[in-house]
C-alpha cells in the first residue's frame, strides 16, 4: 500500500471527507484472535452508481485449508491451522490496501507476520483523511480452524465502490489470502452476488519456507507475490507440490447484496449463531485430496566392506524419510542399499 502524505487542504477539496470512513476509535486493537469492535459508518449524499447511491453487502469468508488438500507440513498444534481476523476496506479506485507485485506497507508487514492490525488501521485512517480514498473499515472474527466460516456486513458508496481485504494464514511467516480492489459497481448497477476462490500470497517481508518457520527477515524486501505449487521452487516450501499445475483454493469469499437497514452497524465481539456458520464436514464442499509424494534424504556414504578376508564382502548405505506419502502419492523407495565389495588390507 502506498505511503500517504497529507497536504494542506484547499477550497477546491472535495466536501466528502474522512467521516465517511469511520469515526475510528484507535483504541481498538485487532490481534490474531481478532475480536471485532463497533465501527460506526456515516454515509454521504447519493452519487454515482445509478442503481443506488449506496449498497450494503454480506461477506462470508470460508476456510478450505484441510490436511487432505494441503497435506505437506499441515499444522496440527502450536498453533494448529487457522485464520486471523479479516480486515476489510471499501474505497475508491486510487487506493490499495495491498497490491500484487508491489511492496507491502509496514501495516501489511505487521499484520501478515504477527496478526497485529494497529499500524494497518492507522494507514487506512490516514488514506481516508488525506486523499479521501477510503469509505469504510470493517472486520470479521478469526476462524480458529483451517475450515469454517465467518460473516460480516459492509457498505459501499457510489464513488467508493471497491472492496479489499486480507486474512492472515496462521501459522505462517508472512502469508495471507485476500482480495485487492474488487469493484462492486458494474455498468451502473450494484452486483447482486460475487463468489471468489482465494489462493495464498507472500507479503515479501519474511523468507521462511514453512508454516512454522522462525522469523527470517527478507533483506531487501520483496514485492507481494502469489504462492503457487512450484513457486517458491524449493522442496522445503510448505506449498511445493511439483505434481500439481495449480494449488487448490485455500479459502473462498461470497458477497451478497442485502437490503439496507440503517447507516450504523456493529460488528460482534464474539462469534454468535448468526455469524459462526458450520465448520468442517458440515460445509458442503467438494473434498480435495492433493497427492503428496514421499520425500527422501540423500544417501549416506557407503559403509565399510564386511566379509571374510579373501572373499567378496558387502557394504551398505542408508537414507531416511523426510515426508511420508499421503492421498495416493508416490510410495517411499527402499531405505537401504547394498553392493559387493572386496576387503582391503587383508592380513
Amino acid at each position: 500500500m502506498e505511503a500517504v502524505e497529507c497536504a494542506s487542504s484547499s477550497s477546491s477539496s472535495s466536501p466528502v471527507v474522512f467521516h465517511r470512513l469511520v469515526t475510528l476509535t484507535l483504541s481498538v486493537t485487532l490481534t490474531l484472535v481478532g475480536r471485532a469492535q463497533p465501527v460506526p459508518v456515516t454515509t454521504a449524499e447519493p452519487l454515482g452508481c445509478t442503481d443506488s447511491a449506496t449498497a450494503k453487502y454480506s461477506l462470508t469468508f470460508t476456510g478450505k485449508w484441510t490436511k487432505a488438500a494441503f497435506p505437506k507440513q499441515y499444522p496440527i498444534y502450536r498453533p494448529p491451522a487457522q485464520w486471523s481476523t479479516l480486515i476489510g476496506v471499501t474505497h475508491s479506485s486510487d487506493y490499495h490496501l495491498w497490491q500484487r507485485n508491489e511492496f507491502a506497507s509496514n501495516g501489511v508487514r505487521e499484520f501478515t507476520e504477527k496478526g497485529e492490525a494497529w499500524t494497518l488501521m492507522k494507514e487506512v485512517e490516514a488514506a481516508g483523511e488525506c486523499i479521501q480514498s477510503v469509505y469504510g473499515l470493517f472486520s470479521a472474527p478469526a476462524v480458529l480452524d483451517g475450515t469454517g466460516q465467518r460473516t460480516s456486513e459492509f457498505e459501499v458508496f457510489a464513488r467508493h465502490s471497491f472492496l479489499s481485504f486480507m486474512v492472515r494464514i496462521v501459522p505462517s511467516p508472512d502469508w495471507f489470502v485476500g482480495v485487492d480492489s474488487l469493484d462492486l459497481c458494474e455498468g451502473g448497477q450494484w452486483k447482486e452476488n460475487v463468489s471468489l476462490e482465494l489462493f495464498p500470497y507472500d507479503a515479501g517481508t519474511d523468507s521462511g519456507f514453512t508454516f512454522s518457520s522462525p522469523n527470517f527477515e527478507t533483506i531487501p524486501q520483496d514485492k507481494i507475490a502469489q504462492i503457487t505449487s512450484a513457486l517458491p521452487s524449493h522442496p522445503a516450501n510448505s506449498f511445493f507440490y511439483p505434481r500439481l499445475k495449480h494449488l487448490p483454493p485455500m479459502a473462498k469469499v461470497t458477497l451478497t447484496k442485502i437490503n439496507k437497514t440503517n447507516h450504523i452497524f456493529t460488528l460482534p465481539l464474539e462469534p454468535t449463531q448468526s455469524n459462526q456458520l458450520p465448520t468442517g464436514n458440515e460445509i458442503e464442499e467438494t473434498l480435495v485430496n492433493t497427492p503428496l509424494d514421499c520425500e527422501m534424504s540423500v544417501w549416506s556414504p557407503w559403509g565399510l566392506c564386511k566379509g571374510k578376508c579373501g572373499d567378496s564382502g558387502v557394504r551398505h548405505r542408508t537414507r531416511y524419510i523426510h515426508l511420508h506419502p499421503a492421498n495416493n502419492g508416490a510410495a517411499c523407495p527402499p531405505l537401504e542399499e547394498e553392493r559387493k565389495c572386496v576387503q582391503d588390507n587383508c592380513l
